[in-house]
């Protein structure tokens, strides 16, 4: 009997297109960013920060990625149910709920997610979005 299941996830090629991608369209709008790309489970792959990006972006960066990877759902989500009047989101330990922050998903299955900080949230999201193009997600 298989005990094993096969899963898909982020190559370290795949988390550099994404962060190549992000940081591109960042620099070429004169921002300063951090992105990180991670695992399923949250564990970093890959972080680069641009020149000239606020320190506390760096950390920032990477709690947006592991939380949209494990709780399977973009930052802003988290963010737009605070707003919303869902203040019980807060209690969860260790997320980020700003923009900026999106999953990776392959047929509907998570399977790691990359993270920006460095802006306001929207342009943050902007600059994820744009990593995520670079694996057609």
């Amino acid at each position: 009997m298989n005990h094993l299941r096969t899963v898909q996830a982020i190559t370290l090629e795949g988390a550099r297109a994404m962060a190549a991608t992000a940081e591109q369209f960042a620099v070429e709008r004169g921002w300063t960013v951090a992105v990180a790309v991670v695992d399923a489970g949250g564990g970093l792959i890959l972080f680069h920060c641009l020149d000239g990006t606020q320190p506390a972006s760096r950390e920032i960066a990477v709690l947006k990625a592991r939380t949209a990877a494990l709780l399977h759902r973009p930052t802003k989500a988290l963010e737009d149910g605070i707003a919303g009047g869902r203040t019980a989101l807060l209690t969860l330990p260790g997320i980020v709920a700003l923009e900026g922050g999106a999953p990776v998903r392959v047929n509907g299955v998570v399977v790691g997610a990359i993270g920006v900080s460095g802006l306001a949230s929207a342009q943050d999201g902007e600059v994820a979005a744009a990593g995520l193009a670079a694996l057609g997600g």
